[in-house]
């Protein structure tokens, strides 16, 4: 089966990429570095000829709230125009879980845009909606620090290792197409300030974690089910502690 990968260079797509072609699959890992690029169309006919699935893993190269909106609203067109014209059977996109109820997160509201375009399109889909992934939570540190100090949210968080993402997705692009939302999460949850904190923690950062209800998380209030799934979801095998113990091998 050939299978394109939209940011299939990236920590997802890669790992995504690893396991579909151990399967026997045949794998086209576009980015913008093999001349396939979504915001401006360019390669993605001829990328995506003869393809059965799309996974779209691409991610907008600014944050800035319109920036954002604006990537995957014309990356999203420019894509669902060319996957109708190939006659893609199953279109699989990676979305967050809480997308919907973080209103204050510009980026959260651009891929609230991108699943309805996705659910407008007419392509067969699945939006697979992920929490946050445990090797963000350094960044995620340093965007919530101040001098020494770090403010968290006590939200519930549930964060999940990459190499289970890429597992997911892959399985999941094999399946038939949910035409909806699976969401996926990591094994554990726990107040967000107290995972941040075993972090840092255990990798031997000083600074100090203070649990700060209003803190806010990329623009966003974390209210206590903000970031987890509120229903079924399918869970990670790998917990913060072999993550960890792995990432430092790496």
């Amino acid at each position: 089966m050939k299978i394109v990968i939209i940011g299939g260079t990236g920590l997802i797509g890669s790992k995504t990429a690893a396991i579909l072609r151990q399967s026997g699959h045949d794998v086209i890992a576009a980015s913008p570095k093999s001349g396939v690029n979504t915001l401006t169309g360019e390669g993605l006919k001829e990328c995506l000829a003869g393809a059965q699935v799309v996974i779209d893993l691409a991610n907008s190269p600014s944050f800035e709230d319109e920036a954002v909106l604006r990537f995957f609203e014309t990356s999203g067109r420019n894509l669902h125009a060319a996957e109708a014209e190939a006659g893609v059977r199953h279109h699989v996109a990676l979305s967050i879980v809480g997308t919907d109820r973080t209103p204050e997160n510009g980026y959260f509201r651009a891929k609230v845009a991108q699943e309805k375009l996705i659910e407008a399109s007419g392509i067969p889909f699945t939006i697979i909606r992920s929490t946050q992934f445990l090797e963000f939570l350094g960044g995620i540190a340093d965007s919530a620090a101040q001098g020494n100090t770090v403010r968290v949210s006590p939200g519930l968080f549930q964060p999940i290792a990459a190499d289970d993402v890429a597992a997911f997705v892959a399985g999941i692009a094999l399946e038939e197409p949910h035409n909806g939302i699976v969401e996926i999460a990591g094994p554990e949850r726990a107040p967000f300030d107290e995972i941040v904190a075993r972090y840092l923690k255990a990798a031997g950062d000083k600074r100090e974690v203070v649990r700060d209800p209003q803190a806010r998380y990329f623009g966003g209030i974390v209210e206590e089910k903000s970031l987890v799934p509120l229903g079924d979801a399918r869970l990670g095998r790998i917990g913060f502690d072999e993550w960890f113990r792995l990432s430092r091998k790496a």
